[in-house]
């Protein structure tokens, strides 16, 4: 295995908070000011690829936190080429990621970028608009619902009243809305991985699959 640790000098964690902070949704911080994604999205890439996260901390002492993965014995063999007519891939997308917390649209991209798609960021509703009336070539919208000034519900209602054909994605941890909130638009559920941002994009890319609305959940594993 190999390991990678990043340490601080900060206040550390009590052994309630410690055990807690893989979870989805936990947080300190207060309303508005974190989501309690980062870490748990962090420990889902890590165990997708076989490893996991490992945090170490005590008060006054700061935080050790450590990824560990796998070591690749050898290269892996490129698979064969498949002749084009029997290539079912899908084409790579110019996606619009938008979410206010900067990890959490940090990993969401290296995910779509990995993917093989095209990707543009942005950290409010109000810069998304700016950036969708300037891109020439967009594709497909993903965005967090919960965020600060216009909700992704909001903005989602503005981009197709500028663009009717333009696929929106919402991303959200909210199991319910209001009536009308939101109902016709795919529901990516938080947090996710790779292999479920995949399959959403292929069924709304595609349009086949879950109906509109449906939320994919995919349960990271609990923290050893």
């Amino acid at each position: 295995m190999l390991c990678l640790a990043v340490s601080d000098t900060g206040m550390g964690m009590e052994a309630d908070t410690l055990a807690r902070a893989q979870e989805p949704f936990f947080t300190t911080k207060g309303v508005g000011k974190g989501t309690g994604l980062g870490l748990s999205m962090v420990h889902g890439l890590a165990a997708q690829s076989h490893g996991r996260l490992v945090l170490r901390s005590r008060p006054g002492a700061g935080t050790t936190a450590e990824i560990w993965l796998p070591v690749a014995a050898q290269a892996a063999a490129e698979p064969p080429l498949r002749p084009a007519a029997e290539s079912h891939a899908l084409p790579s997308q110019v996606v619009l990621v938008v979410d206010d917390d900067p990890l959490v649209l940090e990993n969401s991209a290296a995910m779509l970028e990995d993917l093989g798609h095209r990707v543009i960021e942005a950290r409010s509703g109000h810069e998304a608009l700016a950036l969708m009336r300037r891109a020439r070539t967009l594709d497909l919208v993903l965005t967090d619902h919960a965020m600060p000034e216009m909700t992704g519900i909001e903005l989602a209602a503005r981009i197709l009243a500028e663009r009717p054909a333009l696929k929106v994605i919402l991303a959200t941890g909210y199991a319910d809305f209001g009536p009308g909130e939101g109902t016709d638009l795919p529901r990516l559920a938080k947090p996710y991985d790779q292999a479920a941002l995949a399959r959403m994009i292929e069924t709304v890319v595609r349009g086949a699959g879950p109906g509109l609305g449906d939320d994919t959940v995919v349960p990271f594993p609990k923290s050893a």
